[in-house]
């Protein structure tokens, strides 16, 4: 077996232990299409390196139906955890998690949104971060990935946050500005935008589904495309940031430079303000706000739908535009607009060009994304942990 096939090995059997819990040798070779055999002596070595164990209390024996005993494994990452921080327009959020994803600590704050501060709300992020850190100290783990979402487009290397229109920043070295203030974070920590990290997450449950379009509202407007379930628009730079698509002619302008952009007439806080609940997102923030917006659009508040309706359409707009260019099966709505599936894609239907009708184009599927408000740091766990499992022998060295 050469090194690269069994380290592929090695990183399917672990990432099925880590996404659905302790299973015995038949059952893996089963779940990975992997012989007995092979299954044999991958498990013995991650067992000899310590990454698995079998038969102690969190994977105690179970009885096959021929009554004999059959030994669960497990990935044995007691010490372990992964570290999410995610900043949106509201809240700085830090996730401590377990290799397999189950959560030690979820931490929220409040950043009051200082538009065009960046010290008061890094500072509230950087004390969200420290109290993680000491979290993890107390119970005895490790972080051994540490990832930092941000609603924003993001570029370089050193990576950087390029612009923040929802909190009014230009160019800003996040993570410089965040180890300066708590040392303790790790050199190797990733800085990411949420939507591509969202978009991989809700793609990973619609099995069969290759090219995807992904675009969300809460913190902003943001996007992703997925290709041949690779993740092509949306990890670097302004691509995926579909709220800046200049879809408006001589609109108003935005902070990003341009005049028209989706988020001038379809953003969250515009659509708040005509719906009138711009005091509610003031004092409650923007998920509250957004949350009540459904509810009034549920219940045919005429307020509420005059102020979604040009927005709606607009939405549609872009929409057409990016499924013209990208063709994707399906189309996941993200954010507030999960829940509004069923207005939007009327809309777009009506926007197919007829020839295209005329040649058989099938058009995308419009789906509501499932992840809500956690998809972004779902997707941060789920990414860093098949980082850490694709080399799962190299978990134990980690440990020193």
């Amino acid at each position: 077996m050469s090194s690269d096939i069994r380290r592929h090995n090695l990183s399917l059997l672990t990432r099925q232990l880590a996404s659905n819990g302790p299973q015995s040798r038949t059952r893996l070779a089963e779940t990975t299409g992997l012989t007995k055999g092979a299954i044999t002596a991958l498990t013995a070595a991650l067992v000899e390196v310590g990454v698995l164990r079998e038969g102690d209390e969190g994977a105690s024996p179970a009885r096959a139906g021929t009554g004999r005993k059959r030994t669960l494994l497990r990935l044995a990452a007691d010490d372990m955890a992964i570290l999410v921080l995610q900043l949106d327009a509201d809240v700085a959020t830090a996730l401590l998690t377990t290799l397999a994803g189950d959560e030690l600590l979820r931490t929220e704050r409040h950043h009051g949104r200082p538009m065009g501060q960046p010290g008061p709300i890094i500072d509230v992020l950087a004390d969200t971060l420290r109290g993680a850190l000491d979290e993890a100290a107390r119970i005895g783990r490790r972080v051994l990935d540490s990832v930092v979402v941000v609603f924003a487009p993001v570029s370089g290397d050193p990576a950087i946050v390029v612009a923040d229109t929802d909190l009014d920043w230009g160019p800003i070295d996040l993570l410089g500005e965040l180890r300066a203030r708590e040392p303790r974070l790790a050199p190797d920590a990733r800085l990411c935008p949420d939507a591509a990290l969202a978009a991989q997450a809700e793609h990973s449950l619609l099995p069969g589904i290759d090219e995807m379009l992904y675009i969300k509202s809460n913190s902003g407007i943001g996007g992703a495309a997925i290709a041949g379930g690779r993740l092509v628009v949306g990890s670097r730079s302004m691509a995926g940031a579909f709220g800046h698509i200049a879809i408006v002619p001589n609109g108003e302008p935005c902070l990003c430079g341009q005049h028209g952009c989706l988020v001038t007439v379809a953003g969250p806080d515009v659509v708040l303000r005509d719906a009138g609940l711009d005091g509610l997102r003031q004092s409650a923030g923007l998920t509250v706000a957004l949350g009540e917006l459904v509810r009034r659009l549920r219940a045919g508040d005429e307020q509420a739908v005059a102020a979604w309706e040009p927005a709606s359409e607009w939405l549609a707009r872009t929409l057409s535009v990016l499924t013209l260019s990208f063709d994707p099966a399906a189309i996941v709505l993200g954010g507030y607009w999960a829940e509004l599936t069923d207005l939007v894609e009327p809309r777009l239907r009506r926007l197919v060009p007829p020839i295209a009708v005329a040649a058989g184009w099938t058009p995308p599927a419009i789906l509501a994304g499932t992840l809500g408000a956690d998809a972004a740091l779902n997707g941060a766990v789920w990414n860093a942990r098949d980082r850490l499992l694709f080399d799962p022998m190299q978990l134990s060295a980690r440990r020193d």
